[in-house]
C-alpha cells in the first residue's frame, strides 16, 4: 500500500525525532546557557515541537513560538506540548505545601518564571497508560511558565509572517532548514529569508543557524523534480552564508562547534544584531 504521507520536500519529515532522538537537544547544549532566559523566541521549521518545548520548559524563555509549513506536524507539536507537561515534575508548592497556606498563595500570585521543573520526572509509560494531564489555566501558573509560554502556528514563514512577529523576538532559531529554503526557492529565497530574520529581531537579538553542508543537497534534490531543477541554478553555497548575513547587518558569526552524529553532525552558529 502506498504511503499517504507526501514527499517531505520542505524537510517536513514525519517521525523526524525517531531518527534524531533526544530528550535534551545537543544543539541547544552548545549555546550560551543564558541565551534564552527571559527571551521571546521564534523557532522556524519547528517540526513536532521537541526543541520548541525544551526551550520553553528548561531554558527559561518567557515566550516561544514554533512555526512550521506542515499542519500535521504542528498538530503533533501541540500534542508534544501536552505530553511534555504531563511528564514533568509536579510544582514544588503543589507537592509540598497546603493549597490554603499563605506561602502557597504568594507563589500562585507571583510565579517564579525562572524555576524549571524536572523534565521526564514520570516515565513515559504513565502518559501512554493514563493519557496526558489536563493543562491548568494560565492564571494558576503564569503565562510565562511552561506550558503556557509555548505555542505553534502553521505558516510558510519564509514568505508570510505570523501575528507574533509584530512584537519582535530576542532569539530566532533556524535548525536544519536552510537547505530546504534554498532548494525550494533558490538563491533569492535565502536572500529574502535572512533580512526577514534580521527585521523581526530586537536590537542585540540573536539568530541561531544550523546550516546544512552543501554535500547534503545531493540526496535532498533527488526527492522531487522541482528541487532537482532548482539545484542546477544555485550559485550560493553554505560557506557564503556568513558574508550574506553580515551584508544584511549581522555581526560576525560566533561558531559554537558541531553537534549530532552521522549525517546530523552539523555546525551551530550564532549571529548578533547590533
Amino acid at each position: 500500500m502506498a504511503s499517504s504521507i507526501p514527499t517531505p520536500i520542505h524537510g517536513n519529515y514525519h517521525g523526524y525525532y525517531l531518527k534524531r532522538p533526544s530528550i535534551k537537544d545537543v544543539r541547544l547544549a552548545l549555546l550560551p546557557p543564558n541565551l534564552f532566559r527571559g527571551a521571546r523566541v521564534l523557532d522556524i521549521g519547528c517540526n513536532e515541537g521537541w526543541v520548541t518545548c525544551e526551550i520553553a520548559q528548561s531554558w527559561g524563555a518567557s515566550k516561544v513560538v514554533g512555526v512550521d509549513i506542515d499542519d500535521t506536524l504542528v498538530r503533533g507539536a501541540w500534542r508534544r506540548r501536552r505530553a511534555v507537561w504531563a511528564l514533568q515534575e509536579p510544582d514544588e508548592h503543589v507537592a509540598n505545601s497546603s493549597p490554603t497556606s499563605e506561602g502557597n498563595k504568594r507563589k500562585r500570585d507571583a510565579p517564579d518564571i525562572h524555576r524549571t521543573n524536572q523534565p521526564d520526572y514520570f516515565p513515559m509509560s504513565c502518559e501512554h497508560e493514563f493519557g496526558s494531564l489536563p493543562i491548568p489555566p494560565s492564571q494558576n501558573r503564569g503565562k510565562h511558565v511552561f506550558p503556557h509560554n509555548v505555542s505553534f502556528r502553521t505558516a510558510d514563514w519564509t514568505v508570510a509572517g505570523i501575528p507574533e512577529d509584530s512584537e519582535r523576538y530576542n532569539v530566532v532559531i533556524a535548525f536544519s532548514i536552510s537547505k530546504w529554503i534554498h532548494l525550494n526557492g533558490g538563491d533569492e529565497a535565502l536572500k529574502a529569508f535572512f533580512p526577514r530574520v534580521y527585521d523581526v529581531l530586537e536590537p542585540q537579538g540573536t539568530f541561531v543557524l544550523e546550516p546544512q553542508p552543501w554535500d547534503t543537497y545531493a540526496k535532498a534534490k533527488r526527492m522531487d523534480e522541482k528541487l532537482k531543477e532548482n539545484a542546477k541554478k544555485l550559485q550560493v553555497r553554505p560557506d557564503d552564508f556568513e558574508s550574506m548575513l553580515q551584508g544584511v547587518g549581522f555581526g560576525p558569526a560566533q561558531h559554537f562547534g558541531t553537534a549530532g552524529e552521522g549525517g546530523f553532525r552539523r555546525p551551530v552558529d550564532l549571529y548578533m544584531k547590533p
